[in-house]
């Protein structure tokens, strides 16, 4: 004989299965998967992280950077020449418009907007503008002041990605990008695409003096910091030679001779990009975009695992509590949970 359900069982039942409708209806979307290539990984991935999906529909995301005052995600859209703002519960907002191109005619190219962005130790925006071709920084009052254009009198390329140390120096990259007709664009003044050294402005100046500290990479793109600040980290996004190198930071902030990280060249054309933007936790180990999605690197060059968005992947940044990974990869934006802190978390402006 089969015992009949209680009116009570019954709606426990159809509860129980409203409630799991909810959740599923709640799940984020995902992308990709995690592959992990040695043990170490597990240290820095909980068993269960996945890449999620926080907003999409962009033209192409990049140079995210956390604000910690308002607890929020800034990132570049190039093409629509847009700064995003994303909030947890609140999604997507336009944050600043035509920053990194302020001309009045339509742009002539596909990149006109910012690219990387950072926060100096005031917490003050600073980004790499694509169609001005320039380094700007937003004051508090909202005002815009340029600290970088000209290298001996010739206009920049096209700054691309950049990081502080606590020096206050500025390192940045100037690939060409941003021309519009790239290494072919008529109005290109110099020769080489280099790695800067921008210092902070002496008293009674308004800039301050900017160094090539090399013109070794022939498309230098993403740039990184170890935590010591002892090693640069800069990516080259040449499809010929994909490859993420280390230069010794020297006393005065000059670079020694470059190394070989690792090279990436042979996933050219079967995975989607090339080396790109990156962030570097405070264990050292670096988390570097490039061909298929992220690619963690320990301070030796050894690769640990990788975070396949299976996207053209162009950046990376550590928020939140400083143990979130953002990612921008192409259309969207992806965050990563991880046992590990980024390397500035215990610097101001993050640092509490």
């Amino acid at each position: 004989m089969i015992r009949p359900f209680s009116s009570l069982t019954f709606v426990s039942l159809v509860l129980a299965m409203l409630s799991m409708q909810h959740a599923a209806a709640e799940a984020p979307k995902t992308i990709g998967e995690i592959v992990r290539h040695d043990p170490a990984m597990d240290k820095l991935l909980p068993q269960d992280a996945k890449i999620e999906v926080l907003a999409d529909g962009f033209d192409w995301s990049e140079g995210p950077v956390w604000v910690p005052s308002g607890a929020y995600l800034l990132f570049s859209d190039i093409p629509r020449n847009h700064i995003v703002k994303w909030k947890e519960g609140e999604g997507t907002s336009i944050f600043m418009e035509r920053l990194g191109y302020t001309g009045k005619k339509p742009f002539a190219g596909p990149e006109p907007g910012t690219n990387g962005l950072m926060l100096d130790s005031e917490g003050r925006l600073v980004a790499c503008c694509h169609g001005d071709r320039k380094v700007k920084r937003v004051e508090k009052d909202g005002s815009i002041t340029v600290l970088a254009a000209r290298y001996k009198g010739k206009r920049l390329n096209s700054p691309n990605d950049l990081v502080y140390h606590t020096s206050g120096n500025l390192y940045f990259t100037d690939p060409p990008y941003g021309l519009p007709q790239r290494e072919n664009d008529p109005a290109r003044e110099l020769e080489w695409f280099g790695v800067y050294r921008l210092d902070p402005p002496q008293e009674g100046k308004k800039r301050g003096k900017l160094t090539l500290l090399t013109k070794e990479m022939t498309r230098p793109n993403g740039i990184a910091l170890s935590p010591d600040e002892k090693t640069l980290y800069v990516a080259q996004s040449d499809p010929q030679a994909a490859i993420w190198k280390v230069f010794p930071v020297k006393e005065g902030g000059t670079l020694g001779e470059s190394r070989l990280l690792n090279d990436a060249t042979e996933s050219v054309g079967k995975r989607p990009g090339l080396p790109d933007g990156m962030a570097v936790d405070q264990e050292g180990n670096i988390w570097a975009t490039g061909p298929g999605g992220v690619y963690v690197f320990n301070p030796e060059g050894k690769l640990l695992g990788n975070l396949w968005t299976n996207e053209r992947t162009a950046n990376c940044t550590f928020g939140g509590d400083g143990s979130t990974l953002y990612i921008t990869a192409d259309m969207y934006l992806c965050r990563v949970k991880t046992n590990v802190k980024g390397a500035q978390y215990d610097r101001p402006p993050y640092a509490r």
